[in-house]
């Protein structure tokens, strides 16, 4: 297994990538740990490529999830299935919601929530955003990739991978 879950934030990727290691163990990389120098500064293109170009080389099965176009048009001949996820925004918007608290990437729960409606913000932004992040970006990326590939609509079709 090698696979790609690509899609905008609170689309369901952190979560579709735990079931399927559930299912099959495999190396999981989510692309926020690669992106960033520990906040919001963007690392340099070249390093975040370096470092999942490593992830790749040190493990056999993988998933790597995350809605950073640019890192993932570097790799994607690596992968055996590429999945957009693209539930719509609003369901997007519900999943970022009800998202539990993420240690590794807030120091308190607290914090999480002061951000929340940024990210909501964000999130609904979506399908307007001309950048890496965007929709138009991550379809041109989808209908440009050759290989396998599917794109998921709604959540609880998710387990059909």
């Amino acid at each position: 297994m090698r696979v790609i879950l690509l899609g905008n934030a609170g689309a369901g990727k952190s979560t579709l990538a735990r079931a399927l290691i559930a299912r099959q163990p495999a190396g999981r990389l989510s692309l926020d740990e690669v992106a960033f120098w520990g906040g919001t500064e963007r690392r340099p293109l070249a390093d975040s490529i370096a470092d999942v170009k490593r992830f790749i080389a040190d493990n056999e099965h993988w998933i790597i999830e995350g809605c950073y176009a640019d890192i993932i048009e570097a790799v994607l001949e690596e992968c055996d299935e590429l999945v957009f996820l693209n539930p719509g925004v609003e369901t997007c918007v519900a999943h970022c919601r009800a998202r539990p608290w993420e240690p590794e990437k807030f120091s308190t729960k607290q914090a999480q929530a002061a951000h929340l409606d940024h990210l909501i913000a964000w999130v609904r932004s979506y399908e307007t955003r001309q950048d890496e992040y965007g929709l138009p970006r991550h379809r041109a990326l989808y209908e440009s990739f050759s290989g396998t590939k599917r794109e998921l609509n709604d959540p609880t079709r998710y387990d059909s991978i």
